[in-house]
């Protein structure tokens, strides 16, 4: 997402014009950034393969669509290799209802249809259905260090969360992630700075596999968000996120008018009722200021310059109009597609074969290389 088209890059003829596990916001060094973003996607569109993953957990919301999914719908219009994946072995890092996941893989699938990703144009298709994902996740875990995951931040914070008691399985999703990645031999992963370090990993241990066994995986670059993070509601100092305890201050894709509108009124400003720009400042009003300009297309100048003269309280009706207008056909769409749950089920078991094709010769290769055959 925000990365330009490199020069001779065309787009697909006839065409017209995560999400990984989200961990809590962390800054990655710039200098790890600047690392992962050396170099564009290559001229040859045939090398180009861009994966990514979104979790099938909770309801998904404007900071999902923003930051991925309308950047995947992009991309999968100007590339023609695009894997996206429902990644539900990462969903069991927490305990989940067997029943609820199994609902919840259906109504992400959904969203994602409705939103515009179009199975013609990209693989989608469930995690689990592709058993290399697993299987590669245990060779590549035995070439990572355990003082390598236990530095990482985000272990920190969620284990923290769990009382300390967190699962193996959420010690070690980074290299199941960095599996998801290489198994494809992906080139090319969508990521927002938060998600920077787990990138970093994955390109260590392609560099460390190679390095052992032969040159065999690309080491995959970053294509990084420029999309400004929506923020809760409710508390406008942290990132919108699925697992906000304070249920406004969340705008899920699915959320009706007269929720939109209830939580845009409830949404926290400050006491001066200008509309300005100011993050630092103004974080709430700033944050009514992205969402108004990701929903219209317009830019924060512009929105700032249209609202002159306007009280934040007039504001807040005017963006939650607009968010209305932008996502009430995106939610009548998931509404229908739900209704049709053999559809689904197809279209993951289609993507699952296309991935499989994709999967088996890699992973066949790597079985050779480490010496199980």
């Amino acid at each position: 997402p925000g990365a330009s088209r490199p020069p001779g890059r065309e787009r697909r003829r006839r065409l017209p014009g995560s999400l990984f596990p989200s961990p809590p916001a962390m800054a990655a060094p710039r200098g790890v950034i600047r690392a992962l973003h050396r170099g564009t996607l290559t001229q040859n569109s045939s090398m180009d393969r861009i994966f990514s993953g979104i979790q099938p957990t909770g309801k998904l919301h404007l900071g999902n669509y923003f930051g991925a999914i309308q950047n995947w719908v992009r991309l999968q219009e100007e590339y023609n290799s695009m894997l996206y994946s429902i990644v539900d072995l990462h969903a069991l890092t927490v305990p989940r209802e067997p029943a609820v996941l199994r609902q919840s893989i259906l109504d992400t699938t959904a969203t994602l249809l409705a939103c515009g990703i179009n199975p013609e144009k990209c693989l989608l298709f469930q995690q689990s259905q592709v058993p290399e994902h697993a299987e590669l996740g245990w060779i590549l875990g035995c070439l990572t260090s355990r003082p390598r995951i236990q530095s990482f931040p985000q272990w920190k914070v969620k284990n923290a969360s769990q009382n300390y008691e967190g699962t193996v399985g959420l010690f070690t999703y980074p290299v199941l992630q960095a599996a998801d990645i290489l198994l494809y031999k992906s080139t090319h992963v969508p990521v927002g700075e938060d998600q920077v370090l787990h990138l970093e990993l994955a390109r260590d241990i392609a560099q460390h596999f190679n390095k052992k066994y032969g040159n065999f995986f690309p080491v995959p670059k970053a294509i990084l968000s420029t999309t400004k993070k929506i923020k809760s509601l409710r508390d406008p100092t942290a990132k919108m996120s699925k697992s906000d305890p304070q249920k406004l201050g969340t705008l899920n894709i699915t959320d009706s008018p007269e929720e939109i509108v209830l939580k845009f009124r409830k949404a926290v400003t400050d006491f001066t009722s200008e509309v300005t720009y100011d993050p630092d400042s103004r974080p709430g009003v700033s944050n009514l200021v992205t969402i108004h300009a990701a929903v219209t297309g317009l830019s924060i100048k512009e929105v700032v310059h249209q609202c002159v003269g306007l009280d934040t309280a007039h504001y807040k009706g005017i963006v939650a109009e607009a968010v209305i207008q932008k996502f009430v056909p995106i939610r009548n769409e998931i509404k229908r597609l739900q209704e049709d749950k053999s559809h689904l089920e197809k279209v993951l078991q289609a993507g699952a074969e296309k991935a499989k094709e994709l999967a088996s010769p890699v992973y066949q290769e790597i079985k050779r290389l480490v010496g199980f055959q």
